[in-house]
């Protein structure tokens, strides 16, 4: 969406990482690789063609390990998955596939190779995950790197950029991206990614502002025109007037020196003005987010999600393996605990390789626990790996989609079966570990005190939660709007959690994205909750609005709020109240 005022266009995007910064364009173009022509070959060219192909792919796959090789140690979010993408280049989906096309329709390396890839896209179209859609621009990224040696296009030197710009690409690779200096790089803008693709993760590791998904920035922007990116707001300007000019510079100023009293508060304990500490957790999905959970003084980690080796691999990984993963990251951590969620896949989450039923509604089909008791083998070899992994650090386990008390009964017999099995191996583990159930579906919410009685926690997951209780695609722009953390429908199904854990006496924490956004941590402080897990990025914001809150107030706000119909008054009431405490609001300065 764009719109026009008087010289300046705004387009609004994602926000990758947020901040302000204010610079001259500069386009990283890959001229020639989109324009790609068929034509056919003779038999006796299939074999110089497909020598053609592997030569091209040995080019790229050594240039991309040169871009590895120069990395500095500290930049390991790049590296993991630029390894990623070195993998990729013997992928059979691509590399074999193409040899393939080639072979059977006699057709040119440049082609055959635009054709396996479409068709890698068109695959995973109405896939709406947004790490398999990571995984797909992995693969598109990597053919376009081959495309490059078979057409001889130049490819793209940011490394060589001698002055200080913001980037504006259709896409950014992470071979890309990890040769961003920063003292030359003020921030990127891209046609392409989501907030949690591997350039949205890069974007994060990098700490420079930039905006995503913008669709067709780089039709819009030409190189040195002066740009504005919001990172906060998800927004761009481009060719500012001189009013918008001179205020996103003030508001560049202080968004710094809010920045630089953030971490130099960032030590501090996360406590009330009237002496209440919340607990403040990390949302982790890799073994090297573990330095975010550090550096950003968590106080450990309130949700692992373990989808990622599933997806990264080809077949499902091995007890050992998921041991060998598990162990290293609760003795990084130790003495902090780990919460580990069990597999949640399928909805939106598709293994490619698991012989699964096509569902005509995946989100309400056979996902995350339902799957796994499912396929109890799968299951039995996860919690064996866990319950192994607990004997080096400190554990708890989780259970996402909890819908019924039948499940958590089936939940424990599986336990139980691990436990007899580890003993009967004479391997070391730990039995005695907490057990939590995600409580992400309305019939969870109903039935919360009777499922208390089975387990030692909740983990609230608001993203779910809120999806549907509202019956919400979040990703369907047409209703996205009424996604909203402030509807009086999910502050009360929230107190009704809070109001059966206290009495069966379990301990709650909230996962989803509502824990980690600072406006909301009054409303949560009042509805009772003591412990809060989010991105590691958000914790020092958070960490600021809570040192500065009085516990009883929040109390008495949510007394208030319980008796409100809707989004607005309610968040109109919170922005006023805490208007001077809150981080700086942008949303009403948007343009």
């Amino acid at each position: 969406m764009s719109e026009s005022e008087s010289s300046q266009t705004v387009i609004h995007g994602i926000s990758g990482s947020p901040g302000i910064c204010i610079g001259k364009a500069y386009i990283v173009d890959r001229e020639g690789v989109d324009i790609i022509k068929r034509y056919f070959i003779s038999d006796s060219w299939v074999q110089p063609e497909i020598n053609r192909f592997k030569s091209a792919v040995k080019k790229a796959k050594d240039e991309h390990a040169a871009i590895i090789e120069s990395l500095n140690d500290d930049l390991s979010s790049q590296l993991n998955i630029l390894e990623t993408h070195m993998v990729l280049f013997k992928d059979k989906m691509l590399y074999g596939k193409t040899i393939e096309t080639i072979e059977k329709e006699r057709v040119n390396a440049e082609w055959a190779l635009k054709k396996v890839s479409r068709q890698v896209k068109n695959m995973f179209e109405k896939v709406e995950d947004p790490y398999l859609q990571s995984r797909v621009t992995d693969i598109v990224q990597v053919s376009e790197q081959v495309m490059r040696h078979l057409v001889g296009a130049q490819d793209i030197k940011i490394s060589d950029i001698n002055k200080r710009v913001i980037l504006v690409a259709h896409d950014l690779s992470p071979a890309d991206a990890s040769q961003i200096q920063l003292e030359r790089i003020k921030g990127f803008v891209t046609d392409r990614g989501g907030r949690d693709s591997h350039t949205g993760i890069i974007a994060k590791s990098l700490d420079i502002p930039s905006v995503l998904g913008l669709g067709t920035v780089t039709q819009l922007v030409a190189n040195d025109d002066i740009i504005i990116v919001d990172g906060s707001n998800g927004i761009i300007i481009i060719n500012p007037d001189e009013d918008t000019l001179f205020k996103y510079e003030e508001r560049r100023a202080r968004y710094e020196e809010y920045r630089a009293v953030i971490a130099r508060d960032s030590h501090l304990p996360a406590v009330t003005l009237d002496g209440k500490r919340m607990g403040l957790m990390a949302n982790i999905e890799l073994l090297e987010e573990v330095v975010s959970v550090r550096d950003n003084a968590a106080d450990g980690v309130g949700l692992f999600r373990t989808e990622f080796l599933y997806l990264d691999l080809k077949r499902f990984p091995t007890e050992e393996e998921l041991f060998d993963k598990y162990k290293e990251l609760v003795e990084l951590l130790t003495p902090k605990s780990v919460t580990i969620r069990t597999l949640d896949i399928n909805g939106d989450k598709v293994l490619p390789y698991s012989q699964t039923a096509e569902e005509a509604n995946p989100a309400l089909g056979m996902r995350a626990v339902r799957f796994c008791l499912n396929r109890p083998e799968i299951f039995l070899t996860q919690i064996k790996a866990i319950l192994r992994a607990a004997a080096f650090g400190n554990i708890k386990l989780l259970i996402p989609m909890i819908s019924c008390v039948e499940e958590i009964i089936q939940v424990k017999k599986v336990i139980e079966t691990a436990v007899w099995e580890l003993e009967d191996e004479e391997k070391i583990f730990n039995k005695n570990i907490p057990l939590g159930i995600m409580i992400e579906v309305p019939s969870a919410v109903i039935m919360a005190e009777e499922l208390g009685e089975y387990v030692d926690f909740f983990s609230i997951g608001t993203n779910d939660l809120i999806q549907y209780s509202m019956a919400i695609d979040r990703r369907n722009r047409q209703v996205a709007h009424l996604y909203h953390p402030f509807n009086p429908a999910v502050i009360r199904l929230v107190k009704m959690i809070m109001d059966a854990a206290k009495k069966t006496g379990v301990d709650v924490v909230m996962c989803g994205e509502m824990a980690g956004d600072p406006i909301n941590i009054p409303v949560l402080m009042g509805l009772g909750l003591q412990e809060l897990s989010m991105n590691p990025g958000s914790i020092p914001i958070v960490k600021q609005v809570l040192r500065k809150i009085d516990s009883a107030d929040t109390v008495k706000l949510v007394d208030q709020i319980l008796k409100m119909r809707s989004v607005s008054e309610i968040s109109d009431l919170v922005r006023t109240r805490y208007k001077d405490i809150l981080p700086l609001e942008d949303s009403d300065e948007q343009q």
